[in-house]
């Protein structure tokens, strides 16, 4: 017998790896990104210097180095993912859909397939997002073109502080979303075995 309370079971993921997912999801990814993104990259734009060392050149640098910001970047990458599943929760909130309904009602069961594939996709498409803003390793030298800014400073040579630790925690972050994606894919094959499984018990 489920003692789980009707409004958490309306809310929770129909599937022991969803449960996981949100877990992981939830606590350890954003932690990490809260607590030590912050450690890591929270002062990178004060300890970013160029040659010569003037203020006006140091932020233009850094912002042709970091068009959008790496803990930006990653907020939003979480915050999008999670519109998938928080939409369909919603839904099955509004109009009382249960965790076994969801297995057992197939149009529900294609609704919550759909939403975690297209969380899969998300996924992707945010790891060539990072791939291809950030790159898998932060160098600790940067060539910053800045003639825009004064003729006379055409290339110069920036210093990325901290590089080694921000290419441990860009590989960190890559893993996550590994994990993530093959989580949803878990999910997805476990409904269909549960589907299958109670469509065999009928």
């Amino acid at each position: 017998m489920n003692n789980t309370p009707p409004g958490l079971r309306l809310l929770r993921p129909p599937t022991v790896i969803g449960q996981f997912h949100t877990l992981f999801f939830g606590s350890v990814r954003m932690f990490f990104l809260g607590v030590l993104g912050f450690a890591v990259y929270g002062n990178e734009a004060l300890h970013f210097s160029c040659d010569p060392d003037r203020r006006e050149l140091n932020l233009y640098c850094y912002n042709q180095f970091r068009p959008i910001t790496p803990q930006v970047f990653w907020a939003l990458e979480l915050v999008t993912v999670l519109v998938p599943g928080a939409v369909f929760h919603l839904y099955a909130a509004c109009k009382n859909i249960d965790q076994e309904e969801i297995l057992q009602r197939p149009v529900y069961t294609v609704c919550y397939i759909m939403s975690v594939l297209l969380r899969v996709i998300l996924e992707v498409v945010a790891f060539w997002l990072q791939s291809h803003l950030f790159g898998f390793q932060v160098e600790p030298l940067y060539m910053c073109d800045a003639s825009a800014l004064e003729k006379k400073f055409n290339v110069t040579k920036c210093m990325v502080p901290e590089h080694f630790e921000k290419t441990i925690f860009l590989s960190a972050m890559y893993t996550f979303t590994i994990i993530t994606i093959l989580l949803c894919v878990a999910e997805i094959f476990e409904i269909l075995c549960r589907r299958l499984g109670y469509l065999n018990n009928q």
